[in-house]
């Protein structure tokens, strides 16, 4: 029983080292390299384990370089992958560009990818170029008709200045900026319209893939489309605007003069008041006038027959005005 359970501990401990030993000596993928003529040591692969790098990571490309007639090492692509780069797509970059006998070392491919950029597609770009369709860009000609323009820009990746350089946006930037520039500078509309190629000239000879990462092959115009008069719509808003400032300089006018006249009325009713109140005092001052003696019944008597005749005139006065204003017809 005792010899059981010993032969039985031994197998358990022979699983476990050759667990331990297949896990960091992957004899399949050595064999595999191997079978390809690619010379990889175990303890490299040993290392790359102890390293926390998968060795298949490493070796299959390197498997598909050598085969390619690439000169990669093994200590690149391992310091490209703990770098963060992504190793199976430099290399498949090295492939196409040397398919396409395109010059690219391995360095300049690892700083692309480490960069941000997808360095394979930016190979692929190189040999088919690539159309950049920019959206509608409105621009308006010197007779303030507005010309709405959609452009298909033909780039190809510059490998050269992948590293550092602008990416798409600004193409599209430039771009209409361009067509911007060219349509404002047409005094009529109707010239860009009979020559819509004259934009792709002017625009292709400014330079625009100047610090990109792209090389602009062509500029075609796709669409152009007439919109609105903007010089009238500018015009309009303007007298429209012209309109509400005198609207509101005659309302505060208005306004003045309503004040003006509630304060004539107020000054108005002011001295109206005064009166009313010397009159009312005028029997009061008679009244003391008899008791002192400085007035005597013939003088009031007097004054109420000049009161009573300036009374008769003035409504003789008014009969005649209104007699005046009597048609002949009805006299």
């Amino acid at each position: 029983m005792d010899a059981l359970l010993g032969s039985g501990v031994l197998i358990f401990f022979a699983i476990m080292i050759a667990a331990i030993f297949l896990h960091f000596v992957p004899i399949g993928l050595w064999i595999s390299a191997l079978a390809a003529d690619v010379h990889v040591g175990i303890f490299t692969l040993i290392g790359m384990r102890m390293r926390r790098v998968p060795p298949a990571k490493i070796v299959m490309p390197l498997i598909k370089a050598n085969k390619a007639g690439l000169d990669v090492n093994v200590n690149q692509l391992e310091a490209h992958y703990l770098a963060g780069g992504n190793v199976d797509k430099v290399v498949d970059a090295l492939i196409a560009s040397q398919r396409a006998q395109i010059v690219l070392p391995f360095e300049r491919s690892a700083a692309i990818d480490l960069a941000g950029r997808d360095v394979l597609e930016a190979v692929q770009m190189s040999v088919n170029p690539k159309v950049i369709e920019t959206p509608v860009v409105s621009a308006v000609a010197k007779n303030g008709i507005e010309l709405k323009i959609k452009a298909r820009v033909t780039v190809r990746a510059n490998i050269d200045r992948l590293v550092g350089g602008a990416g798409e946006p600004t193409i599209i930037a430039r771009v209409g900026e361009g067509i911007v520039t060219t349509v404002g500078s047409s005094e009529m509309h109707t010239d860009v319209l009979e020559s819509p190629d004259d934009i792709s000239k002017t625009v292709l000879g400014k330079g625009l893939d100047a610090g990109t990462a792209f090389e602009i092959l062509s500029i075609d115009i796709a669409d152009v489309d007439v919109g609105r008069n903007i010089g009238a719509q500018l015009q309009t808003d303007q007298a429209e605007a012209d309109k509400r400032i005198a609207q509101a300089k005659a309302e505060e006018r208005r306004a003045m003069a309503v004040a003006k006249e509630q304060e004539m009325k107020a000054y108005t009713q002011e001295m109206e008041a005064k009166v009313v109140e010397a009159q009312a005092e005028v029997p009061h001052a008679m009244a003391e006038a008899f008791k002192a003696g400085n007035l005597g019944v013939m003088d009031y008597y007097n004054m109420m027959n000049v009161q009573s005749d300036t009374e008769m005139r003035k409504a003789v006065s008014e009969v005649g005005k209104s007699r005046k204003h009597i048609p002949a017809a009805q006299k």
